[in-house]
């Protein structure tokens, strides 16, 4: 096989994430055989056959910080008993071998209700209420936007010139509001897929962008939800209702929806290669930015 062809292939085809899995599994003491693949995009995300564990594999080497960033997000909602995944003890994380970084999880079995969007609401009121910790980041959501840009699998010339001066459109905005609530710990991806209904109650998930920033920017993803995605107004509604505010009556909100679109339509940027079937989602998510077609339906990822 020719460099060429290993590079056209890209960083992780699903082969290849299966065989990072083996390594980080050994080098846990757990067993990958028969582990499902649940999720092929921001992390290679596995559930373990053999054992009741969540293994998220880094995709991006420039997110390798983030992996550090969610242990210490696990440690801190552990600490405060807010209900969330947690690490799964005993192993060092985050987990480092044969260039591959990962970190792991208690599986929770899912049970009850599905969660809606007044129990997210109720958790994103315990997580904002939390004292302000020294040991995680500040909410700088450009540089992931960038980084996902610069990680760029393969992109077309034209694309990649249109999403670099929509970096700097909505960076510029960002950073002119003046926003009407005090900063707090941020969830960073607050929505409903990273909810888990667990045998005590819903659980939040998918830590990877807990911060101290804005928590008009927890309220926004589901908001754009209902809006771009097609998700149940109900949902959004019955979010905003528990937590005692309505973003999307908030002067500043089409800045944090410019934002969040940007940041979903780029999530997928390192992967081009690896996972080609988020293509045409891609084009048509561009095609609708540049025309100014705040109504154009989006379809989630997969």
């Amino acid at each position: 096989m020719t460099s060429r062809t290993r590079s056209a292939e890209g960083r992780y085809t699903r082969p290849k994430l299966a065989l990072a899995l083996a390594e980080i599994c050994a080098a846990a003491g757990l067993d990958s055989r028969g582990a499902r693949l649940v999720r092929f995009v921001n992390n290679g995300v596995f559930l373990l056959r053999e054992h009741p564990v969540i293994v998220r594999i880094v995709l991006a080497p420039s997110f390798s910080y983030r992996a550090v960033n969610v242990v210490e997000a696990g440690r801190l909602l552990a600490e405060h008993e807010v209900p969330a995944v947690r690490l799964l003890p005993g192993v060092p994380q985050p987990v480092r071998t044969g260039g591959h970084l990962a970190t792991l999880w208690q599986a929770v079995p899912e049970a009850g209700p599905a969660p809606d969007g007044a129990d997210l609401g109720r958790l994103l009121r315990q997580v904002h209420d939390l004292p302000l910790p020294s040991t995680l980041p500040e909410w700088r959501p450009m540089p992931d936007v960038r980084r996902r840009l610069a990680d760029a699998e393969d992109l077309d010339a034209a694309d990649r010139a249109f999403l670099e001066q929509r970096c700097d459109d909505v960076e510029g905005r960002l950073e002119a509001l003046d926003f009407p609530l005090p900063p707090s710990v941020v969830h960073g991806d607050a929505h409903l897929g990273n909810l888990i209904s667990g045998p005590d109650g819903p659980l939040l998930c998918d830590l990877d962008s807990l911060c101290v920033g804005q928590p008009e920017w927890d309220l926004t993803p589901m908001a754009v939800g209902m809006l771009r995605l097609g998700a149940p107004a109900e949902r959004y509604h019955r979010l905003s209702e528990v937590y005692g505010f309505d973003v999307t009556a908030w002067s500043g909100f089409q800045v944090l929806r410019d934002l969040r679109e940007l940041k979903i339509t780029v999530s997928v940027l390192p992967i081009l290669r690896s996972n080609p079937g988020v293509r045409d989602q891609l084009r048509s998510r561009l095609r609708s930015m540049r025309e100014g077609d705040t109504a154009a339906r989006w379809e989630p990822y997969k």
